[in-house]
């Protein structure tokens, strides 16, 4: 290993017992915390950068944080021209159409306990169904555009946020149910006022969790058919290309697209929650 090795190496360890020190030292400064998770990244793409240059890994095996960073700089139109396909039109637009479709059905199960007894097995089955099986079938049905890619992630997203839903409608107490009988609160009085608030804990864990099935499934779903762009299309052809590095500046991309999709839903949890005892010391 060359002297560029050694030296990530080094850095790591140096790193690390920083971020250990810190950690241990500062454990409820929101500053410290920030710093920590900051230098632990920084130290991944130093090793990362340090054992491909020391190691000489081959690009088509393995390419550089720097050629990563070069491939996303040398080809920003690209990449946007790929996001706004795969992000803003299949993976959002999917995400928000399955998203409130789960909801208003959960409200409906909520209500009808025929619904229950037959619409949840049926969407347990459906949820296990396998990604690589299902979109060939929506990309025939709904053409290889984006409409498609939408059609995979409401799929995906549908069954998690339901079952969180109906989990969250279920969880009020039985002294607030009888409290609101005795106020004589219609249904949808109780659910505005007690069982949707209840809820909202369940449904953003939901959220959460269906803002990366979304970018998976709009992603895999481009593999099957698309037009000539899109994340799933250019890792798909790159990959045949050998163009390791833009497959990875692709990569890059979904990467902090899910999180900033996923920071968004937790701070509107959070100003949406803050009465909830998950919320403190946040």
């Amino acid at each position: 290993m060359s002297a560029i090795g050694w030296g990530a190496i080094l850095f790591w360890g140096v790193a690390m017992g920083l971020n250990f020190f810190l950690a241990e030292r500062y454990p409820n400064s929101r500053p410290v915390r920030a710093l920590v998770a900051t230098l632990f990244g920084v130290t991944l793409l130093v090793l990362w950068q340090g054992l491909v240059r020391g190691l000489d890994v081959s690009p088509v095996i393995l390419p550089a944080p720097s050629d990563i960073a070069a491939a996303i700089v040398g080809n920003l139109p690209l990449l946007w021209g790929d996001f706004v396909q795969t992000i803003l039109k299949g993976a959002l637009s999917g995400y928000l159409i399955g998203c409130g479709a789960a909801i208003l059905v959960a409200i409906a199960v909520d209500r009808s306990p025929f619904l229950q007894r037959g619409l949840l097995p049926v969407g347990n089955f459906v949820a296990a169904l396998p990604i690589v099986g299902i979109a060939p079938i929506l990309v025939m049905w709904f053409g290889f555009d984006w409409q498609s890619k939408a059609a995979v992630v409401v799929v995906m997203v549908f069954f998690p946020v339901l079952v969180n839903m109906v989990a969250g409608l279920a969880a009020t107490d039985a002294l607030s149910r009888d409290l609101m009988a005795t106020w004589s609160a219609s249904y949808g009085q109780s659910l505005i006022k007690m069982r949707l608030p209840a809820a909202l804990p369940f449904l953003f864990n939901g959220l959460k969790i269906a803002t990366t099935l979304a970018l998976i499934g709009a992603i895999v779903a481009e593999f099957f058919g698309s037009p000539t762009r899109g994340m799933g299309f250019r890792i798909s052809t790159s990959v045949g290309q050998l163009d390791l590095a833009l497959v990875w500046a692709e990569i890059a991309v979904a990467a902090l697209a899910g999180s900033g999709l996923f920071g968004l839903i937790a701070m509107i949890e959070k100003a949406a929650t803050f009465w909830h005892p998950s919320q403190r010391g946040r």
